[in-house]
């Protein structure tokens, strides 16, 4: 598609987000994402525009979107149903989740291995991660911890949540993006997206780029400095004397005190 956003179906292999070089898959630092939900058309702007983009036209990263509904087991593409015991609301069902990460992974594999981006014999499979208000929360501790991941699959949960068993048996992670409710697992999910990128090798151009972002291991987990450009004075504020004097050893050592 014009936009580079991928859409995968179960009834079709789907359009790649992304070319792909024929390497083996541990050699080949390109990540893969894998988004399960009801509403694949809220993806399109975010993934699509920036330094996403980028990283999708520079082969950094590939992002296929799924349809969840296209994994329902009758005629009317039932997702939902009514929660055992009673209670407000429904849940995703738990034959077709399970049935969609399985398609999916068995498809993201099949299409790896065709691409020679799989070492022949090994066990692949992605991480798979819940968007719940329930998870643990992200902190950028987390994002770099979930970048050291080649393949992701993110779920996004909507309606009351899904059947405690796909946590249970096909869930490794629950990731949160704050202690609010939001209608659903996809703007979590860009968030996380959007944040994992920044720390692929390439993406940025500069790797020290991410290596500097705030909260990072870099900065002890703290805020980073303030951030000075031109004018040197703009309506009698002047930038900080010190980042003007070329002395690189007092500079680094002001930027960390101002770090919070």
């Amino acid at each position: 598609m014009a936009l580079g956003l991928s859409f995968a179906h179960a009834n079709r292999p789907g359009f790649v987000f992304g070319l792909r070089r024929g390497m083996y898959f541990l050699l080949l630092r390109t990540m893969r994402i894998d988004i399960l939900t009801l509403f694949p058309e809220m993806f399109k702007g975010p993934l699509t525009e920036s330094i996403l983009k980028r990283a999708v036209t520079d082969e950094k990263l590939q992002i296929h979107i799924h349809q969840i509904r296209d994994y329902a087991l009758d005629k009317h593409k039932t997702v939902d149903d009514s929660p055992y015991g009673g209670g407000a609301g429904m849940l995703m069902k738990v034959d077709v989740i399970v049935q969609a990460i399985e398609s999916v992974v068995a498809q993201g594999v099949a299409e790896m291995k065709s691409e020679k981006r799989i070492v022949k014999n090994k066990n692949i499979i992605p991480h798979r991660v819940y968007l719940s208000a329930g998870g643990e929360r992200l902190t950028q501790s987390k994002v770099e911890a979930t970048a050291k991941h080649e393949w992701l699959l993110l779920l996004c949960g909507h309606y009351e949540g899904i059947d405690q068993r796909v946590i249970d048996g096909w869930i490794d992670e629950q990731i949160s993006i704050g202690d609010y409710v939001l209608t659903g697992g996809e703007i979590p999910a860009m968030v996380l997206v959007d944040a994992v990128a920044r720390k692929i090798p390439g993406v940025l151009g500069k790797e020290a780029s991410a290596d500097f972002d705030s909260f990072s291991q870099a900065f002890d987990g703290k805020r980073e400095y303030p951030h000075y450009t031109r004018p040197e004075e703009f309506r009698g504020m002047r930038v900080p004397d010190i980042l003007l004097s070329g002395h690189h050893q007092k500079i680094e050592e002001w930027r960390k005190n101002k770090l919070t």
